[in-house]
């Protein structure tokens, strides 16, 4: 979780040497299972007659072979229309644990995906248990907190990392694959540059103010994504929420680029008397600026669509689209202008 220090308001009973045991052996096997072909007025009743279990919130749903083929979140379900079939209102896409997994993998996957429980299945996808958050608290999680919940899965969080700090290995694992983001924008800027050589020949001034446009497109690019990755913390993103993101960021982006623009503009023109050069480097500053906003708004939130970590993966990614966008738009604006 970084250098910050987090505080939180549950103990962990599984300490990391539980986290090798199997999730299977913390699964509670009082759960309902439903079939596809009920329908809704069939399911509520044969949930009346058995009951329930404990702490239910979602419900899982079988096909005519027994396999896992859904889950009915229980808001879905009461509010579905009583002749629905439960096949055609179900998700049918079911994040299930292996029976053999480990507490620790288990943990990992209640971060990942911030649902409640998961079901826990064996090798022909029958289920055989549920896996409930509240294994890894001593307090029963109450769902209508959403602090409380996002505590829960930051404390999960910080667990596994104690869990993974004893492996320097798997921390290079972790975190090599993205930095070959870094060394692959570095070899395309280097090209790019080797594209644009008459370029630089010809118009020195761009070669002075290359490190001061990339520096500005980095730091906004990392200002942006700061604030979604804490944005990302909070809530779960959906198409409203990101539009209203990029929404924001590319209005405050105009204002921040059009600030910094004219000052390195006015900057460039008082030390080398150039209109073109201040034309050219202010406008590549207004444009980067704004790319850098988009990046730091648009990776980390496709990184946590796709159920990737962004806390890792987000800064190289991010800071790799900026650089190499912001020298495709100097370098094309040098040769055009200039």
């Amino acid at each position: 979780m970084g250098a910050e220090r987090w505080i939180f308001p549950f103990a962990m009973p599984a300490t990391p040497s539980h986290f090798r045991e199997t999730a299977l052996a913390h699964a509670s096997r009082d759960f309902v299972l439903l079939r596809e072909s009920q329908t809704v007025d069939e399911a509520l009743r044969m949930i009346r007659e058995q009951g329930m279990g404990e702490r239910i919130v979602y419900f899982y749903v079988e096909n005519a072979e027994g396999r896992l083929n859904g889950v009915l979140p229980t808001r879905r379900l009461l509010t579905a229309a009583p002749e629905a079939l439960l096949g055609e209102i179900m998700v049918r896409r079911v994040v299930a644990i292996p029976q053999h997994a480990t507490l620790l993998e288990a943990c990992e996957l209640f971060v990942l995906y911030k649902f409640f429980a998961f079901p826990v299945v064996d090798a022909n996808r029958h289920m055989v248990g549920v896996l409930d958050v509240g294994v890894f608290t001593e307090e029963v999680l109450d769902l209508s907190e959403p602090d409380k919940a996002s505590d829960t899965f930051e404390m999960l969080g910080f667990h596994i990392a104690q869990a993974r700090e004893a492996s320097p290995w798997k921390a290079f694992r972790l975190r090599f694959p993205w930095l070959l983001a870094t060394i692959s924008s570095g070899t395309v800027g280097a090209l790019l540059a080797g594209a644009f050589e008459a370029t630089l020949a010809r118009a020195v001034i761009v070669a002075f103010f290359l490190a001061l446009v990339l520096a500005l497109a980095e730091s906004v690019s990392i200002q942006s994504m700061t604030l979604t990755l804490q944005a990302l913390k909070v809530k779960a993103p959906d198409w409203k929420w990101f539009r209203g993101a990029v929404s924001r960021e590319a209005g405050a982006a105009a204002f921040i680029g059009l600030a910094c623009g004219l000052l390195v503009a006015f900057i460039v023109f008082f030390w080398r008397q150039s209109g073109m050069g201040a034309l050219v480097v202010g406008s590549s500053v207004f444009g980067s600026v704004i790319i850098a906003c988009l990046a730091g708004v648009c990776v980390p939130s496709l990184l946590h669509a796709m159920r990737l970590d962004p806390k890792i993966a987000a800064g190289p990614i991010t800071l790799a689209v900026a650089d190499v966008l912001t020298l495709l738009l100097y370098f094309s604006l040098a040769a055009w202008l200039l």
